[in-house]
């Protein structure tokens, strides 16, 4: 009897451990056969794609610039999952994406993203850092995971982002009720009582929502362009009745009074416009009314701020560079000389700010799709004129999310355990710590420290996600690649959505073939060999 009750106990165990597994790696859809996108095909953003098209050759032409070759569909299958939801591929999505014919699968792909939950979080994410920054703000009064998860929420919605932003601006409540005010409450001063300020808020909307650094002019005139001082004073005097109290966020009455150290005294300043002050409407609280101008369609820098740094998050550079400072010199309302631009923000007012169009335009333009690799004498002058995809270093973000989705064959999303998604979180929080964070200013190309090149080499997560263990992908290879060849061809795709090329393919499968170590370890080896090239850490 007691063999018996063993073998019960071996089996409960047995069923336990089958039932755990089938939790944590639920079973996929499976592949589609067939895919048509009627979104990507439309006619209308073919249009728009066209003359996109047209100003990037009419440029290289008057340059005498050939452009690069277009890029094989799986490097743009990286690109696309880098820039919208911060990670690599999975094995199983690359597994979909070429099952499908080849005039189908970008398509089916850039579908796939913008209705998928990482693409949400993702992208929120980066147009939280533009709009509140990147630190914890006040105590009690800020709840910067609130605010992002709001806007995830507006982007998943696909609701036009002119009302999301009037509604960052404009709103009112408390940051818990309603998370857009965690835009004015992340402003709180602790030595003012916990109010908002003013000046910072200002500063804010003009670099986040205008592309203008009109906050140059907060002490003195600007001294390269036709900003004034009185300029910053009138759009922070917007704020000014703006107070915190026990609802939240609220506007009162009275008048934005400022310290004016030349006389020693205090000064009133009234609101009002640096430009176009016909938009400006006469009803409403100040901050409703400086929300429809910050938005008008006849506002052209919300529109080509808002475009300016899509095609950053999607390229890893803006058109116009700063990402917040689309002004000339001496011009405060003359257009920036860059004509795709203009185009782009054309478009997106025309369409009533969508932003998922606007990412499928961008997108599907010959410059997106562009390989990094050109035969142009001078590479920095096909750079600047967007004739090759420009290099980029990945942002620590992106890293952390490759290493984690390359450790696994499966797929890392909203459909994976909350296990995974857990220990996910924590992971990447704890490697972007120690690998550095870019903060609000993500696009100065910082980046490439002996830390973190330490850090790829030897750091926790590396060894953790590359050892063997049975829910590693070097683990999962080595078990079930029927070759040599195959498991390769297979640690490539995994890590950078690639096959090997003839001689990579050649010496790795030389040193499988080795009876040195078993096929495990050496797997081990080949993940870290890969994640520590400089291919893994760039955008191309």
């Amino acid at each position: 009897m007691l063999w018996l009750k063993n073998f019960l106990f071996l089996g409960l165990i047995a069923g336990g451990a089958t039932a755990l597994a089938v939790h944590l790696i639920p079973q996929r859809e499976p592949n589609p056969g067939r895919y048509v996108s009627t979104t990507n095909t439309n006619p209308d953003i073919r249009n728009a794609v066209r003359t996109i098209d047209h100003e990037f050759e009419t440029r290289w032409t008057a340059e005498k610039l050939t452009p690069a070759e277009p890029a094989q569909d799986t490097l743009v299958m990286r690109r696309l999952a880098l820039g919208l939801m911060g990670t690599v591929p999975s094995l199983e999505e690359i597994r979909q994406f070429e099952a499908l014919p080849e005039a189908e699968r970008l398509p089916w792909w850039l579908d796939h993203i913008l209705n998928d939950g990482r693409f949400h979080d993702e992208f929120a994410e980066r147009l939280t850092r533009a709009v509140v920054g990147t630190e914890d703000g006040p105590f009690l009064l800020y709840r910067r995971r609130r605010f992002t998860s709001w806007l995830a929420g507006e982007i998943a919605a696909n609701r036009p982002y002119d009302a999301t932003v009037r509604e960052m601006i404009a709103g009112t409540g408390l940051w818990t009720d309603n998370p857009a005010t965690n835009f004015i409450s992340v402003t709180a001063q602790q030595e003012k009582k916990n109010q908002p300020n003013p000046v910072r808020l200002a500063g804010r909307v003009t670099r986040a929502f205008l592309g203008l650094r009109i906050d140059c002019a907060e002490c003195h005139d600007h001294p390269f362009a036709a900003w004034k001082q009185d300029d910053f004073e009138n759009l922070s005097a917007f704020f000014g009745q703006t107070y915190i109290g026990f609802k939240g966020v609220q506007d009162g009455t009275g008048e934005y009074a400022i310290d004016d150290k030349k006389k020693d005294t205090k000064r009133i300043v009234r609101p009002g416009v640096p430009f176009q002050s016909e938009l400006l409407p006469e009803e409403g609280t100040l901050r409703q009314r400086l929300a429809v101008w910050v938005t008008h369609k006849r506002n052209p820098y919300f529109a080509r701020a808002t475009a300016n740094r899509v095609w950053a998050i999607l390229f890893g550079r803006p058109l116009v560079n700063p990402v917040d400072n689309l002004e000339p010199e001496g011009s405060p309302t003359g257009h920036p000389a860059n004509p795709i631009l203009n185009r782009l923000a054309e478009d997106f007012i025309a369409h009533d700010y969508d932003l998922r169009r606007l990412i499928r335009v961008i997108a599907n333009t010959k410059a997106f799709r562009l390989h990094s690799i050109t035969g142009a004498a001078d590479v920095d002058a096909a750079e600047k004129a967007w004739a090759v995809f420009p290099l980029t270093r990945l942002r620590p973000q992106q890293v952390a999310g490759s290493l984690l989705q390359s450790s696994s064959i499966r797929t890392l999303d909203a459909d994976a355990h909350i296990a995974w998604r857990l220990m996910k979180a924590a992971q990447q929080n704890d490697f972007v710590k120690r690998y550095g964070d870019n903060g609000e200013d993500e696009f100065d190309g910082r980046g490439g420290t002996i830390p973190q090149r330490l850090l790829l080499m030897n750091g926790n997560l590396i060894r953790e996600k590359i050892k063997d263990a049975p829910l590693n992908a070097s683990t999962r290879i080595a078990m079930q690649a029927p070759s040599d060849a195959a498991a390769v061809e297979v640690a490539f795709l995994t890590t950078l959505t690639r096959r090997p090329s003839r001689t990579e393919a050649a010496h790795f499968e030389g040193f499988l073939a080795e009876p040195t170590l078993k096929r495990s370890q050496k797997l081990e080896d080949l993940f870290w060999a890969i994640v520590n090239g400089t291919e893994f850490s760039w955008n191309h």
